[in-house]
C-alpha cells in the first residue's frame, strides 16, 4: 500500500514537489525557479511552458531524493500561486501568450471602466471581492482584446483558461489527449468570475468582462479525484485528488479548520486568513471573502483574507534591483547591523497597495531619510514593513470579525527570520507561532489529496499532525508600539496617490 503522498506547489517564483509521509512529515522536496518576466512597468509574466517543464522536474527530482516511484504514491496534491492567468490552445497545448501573473496591473484601465458603473464594489455581494486588477477576469479580457485572433478563437471553443493549477492539471492528466479542465471553489473564487453562493460561474459577470463560458474550467470542490497522471508521466497512475489555492492551501496546512482560526503566510506576497465557516462574511474593512475549502460534497468553508502585494519580493527587490545583498538570507544580519531603523520606513507599493487600502494609485517609496541612514537602516525598514502591513490587515479582521486573536500562526519563507518573527509579535501585541513543518502551503494541498483517496481519515487526524516548533512572545511597550505605527501609516500616506493620468 502506498505511504506517501506529493504535493505540487507551483508558486509565484518557484515549482516545487514535495512528499509527505503520514504523520505530514516532509520526506524529500524538488525545487526549480522560473524567469520573472517585466517587459514594461505593472507587467509581470511567467513563461507557462517553463512552468510545466520545471513542474515536471521537479517531480522526479523528489522522486529521486526520496528513492520512491510512482507506485509508493497514494495521491496528487495541487497549490498554486492564484489569480495569475493563462490561456492556451486546447488542441496543442501551446498558450496564446505569457501568463498574466497575479502582481500585475496592466489591466487597471478596464477596472476603472467598470467601477465607473457602481463603484470597485460593483460585484462584491455576488463575488466577495473589490474590482481590482489583481484578479483573474481583466487579464483573461485583456488576452482576449490584445493578442490577435485570440476572440475569435476563444469564441469558436479553441481557447482554454486556467490558474496555474488547472494548466498543471490539464498537462498532468494528458494535455492535449484528454486532459482535465477542472479548477477547484478557492480558485475559482478568486477570480471575480465566480459567485459564492452557489460555487459557480456567473453569467452577468462574465457578460461584464466580455469572456466565453466555453473558456472555463469546470468548478469542483477542494479535495476529490479529478483524474489520474498520464503514462508518460513518473507518477503514471497516481490519483490526482486535491486543489487549493496557496494560501487556502497554507491555511489547511496549519490545521486552521474552523471558524475563527488563522494563519499568516510570509511569501512573495503575504496573506492572512480568517476562517468563518460555513457562514460568508462581507467586509466593511478592506478585506476580501473568499472561499476556504470544501471537501467533496459537504458545504464549502469562507474565510476573510487580506492580502498584501509586496513582503518576499520586497527582499528580491533590496537584492535584485538595489544590490544591497547578495541573496536573500543575508537581509537578516543587515538589518541586524543597526539597533532600529533610524526613523526610515520602506512601503512597497509596487503594484498599488492591497488590504486594507487597495489604492491601486499609490506606489512605492522610502521615507525618512536622512545623511544618517545607512543600508541597514533600509534593510531593516524593509523587514518592519511586512510586519506593518500584517498589523494593518489584522486591524481590519478585529473590525469586521470582533474576536480577540490570541495567537497569530505563521508560515512561509520567511518565517526563518527571527528578526522579523520577534518585531512582528512586537507589532501586533500577541505571541507569533511557527509549525515544526513549514511547508504548510504544500501540506495542505497534500491533505486533500489523501483524504480525498483515504490516505487519512479525517480533519481530526490532520489537526493531530499540528506541532508548535517556535513561539515568539511580544516584548514592545505600548507607547513604543503607537509610536511606529503613528509613523508608519504616516509613509503609507505618501505613497498614496502618486499615480496620475500620464504616469508610465
Amino acid at each position: 500500500m502506498p505511504e506517501y503522498v506529493i504535493s505540487i506547489d507551483q508558486g509565484t517564483t518557484s515549482s516545487r514537489a514535495i512528499i509527505f509521509d503520514r504523520a505530514g512529515s516532509l520526506v524529500a522536496v524538488g525545487q526549480k525557479e522560473h524567469a520573472q518576466l517585466m517587459p514594461q512597468a505593472g507587467y509581470v509574466e511567467h513563461d507557462p511552458l517553463q512552468i510545466w517543464q520545471n513542474v515536471q522536474e521537479v517531480i522526479g527530482v523528489a522522486l529521486g531524493r526520496a528513492d520512491l516511484t510512482g507506485q509508493d504514491i497514494a495521491g496528487i496534491g495541487i497549490t498554486n500561486q492564484r489569480e495569475t492567468t493563462i490561456v492556451w490552445d486546447r488542441h496543442t497545448g501551446e498558450p496564446i501568450h505569457n501568463a498574466i501573473v497575479w502582481q500585475d496591473t496592466r489591466t487597471q484601465p478596464l477596472i476603472d471602466e467598470l467601477a465607473a458603473s457602481g463603484g470597485t464594489d460593483r460585484f462584491r455581494s455576488t463575488t466577495g471581492l473589490p474590482l481590482a486588477s489583481y484578479f483573474s477576469a481583466s487579464k483573461i479580457a485583456w488576452l482576449l482584446e490584445h493578442v490577435p485572433g485570440a476572440r475569435e478563437r476563444a469564441e469558436a471553443g479553441d481557447l482554454l483558461f486556467g490558474t496555474p493549477d488547472t494548466w498543471v492539471l490539464w498537462n498532468l492528466t494528458g494535455g492535449p489527449e484528454g486532459g482535465v479542465h477542472i479548477t477547484d471553489v478557492t480558485n475559482a473564487s478568486r477570480t471575480l468570475l465566480m459567485e459564492l453562493t452557489t460555487l459557480s460561474w456567473h453569467d452577468e459577470l462574465l457578460r461584464a468582462f466580455n469572456i466565453p463560458r466555453a473558456m472555463l474550467p469546470e468548478i469542483r470542490s477542494s479535495s476529490e479525484v479529478y483524474g489520474h497522471a498520464e503514462p508518460s508521466s513518473l507518477l503514471h497512475g497516481v490519483p490526482v485528488a486535491g486543489i487549493l489555492g496557496d494560501q487556502q492551501a497554507a491555511t489547511f496546512g496549519q490545521a486552521a479548520f474552523e471558524a475563527g482560526t488563522s494563519k499568516n503566510t510570509y511569501g512573495t506576497g503575504c496573506f492572512l486568513i480568517f476562517q468563518t465557516g460555513t457562514e460568508i462574511v462581507h467586509s466593511t474593512n478592506g478585506l476580501i471573502t473568499t472561499v476556504g475549502y470544501q471537501l467533496g460534497d459537504a458545504p464549502a468553508h469562507y474565510a476573510l483574507e487580506g492580502s498584501i502585494a509586496v513582503t518576499g519580493s520586497l527582499i528580491q527587490w533590496l537584492r535584485d534591483q538595489l544590490g544591497l545583498i547578495r541573496s536573500a538570507d543575508e537581509v537578516e544580519a543587515l538589518a541586524g547591523s543597526v539597533p532600529d531603523n533610524g526613523g526610515v520606513y520602506v512601503v512597497p507599493a509596487f503594484s498599488g497597495l492591497f488590504a486594507p487600502y487597495w489604492r491601486p494609485d499609490a506606489r512605492g517609496a522610502i521615507v525618512g531619510l536622512t545623511r544618517y541612514a545607512n543600508r541597514g537602516h533600509i534593510a531593516r525598514a524593509a523587514l518592519e514593513a511586512v510586519a506593518y502591513q500584517t498589523r494593518d490587515v489584522l486591524d481590519a479582521v478585529n473590525a469586521d470579525v470582533p474576536v480577540p486573536l490570541a495567537e497569530l500562526r505563521v508560515d512561509g519563507g520567511m518565517v526563518a527570520n527571527d528578526t522579523l518573527m520577534q518585531f512582528q509579535a512586537d507589532v501586533l501585541g500577541v505571541p507569533v507561532v511557527r509549525p515544526r513543518v513549514a511547508e504548510t502551503t504544500a501540506l495542505g494541498a497534500a491533505y486533500a489529496a489523501g483524504l480525498a483517496v483515504g490516505f487519512w481519515s479525517g480533519i481530526d487526524e490532520l489537526r493531530a499532525n499540528w506541532r508548535e516548533d517556535r513561539r515568539w512572545e511580544p516584548h514592545l511597550e505600548q507607547a513604543e508600539q503607537d509610536r511606529l505605527l503613528r509613523q508608519w501609516r504616516k509613509a503609507v500616506s505618501k505613497s498614496i496617490d502618486w499615480v496620475d493620468a500620464d504616469t508610465q
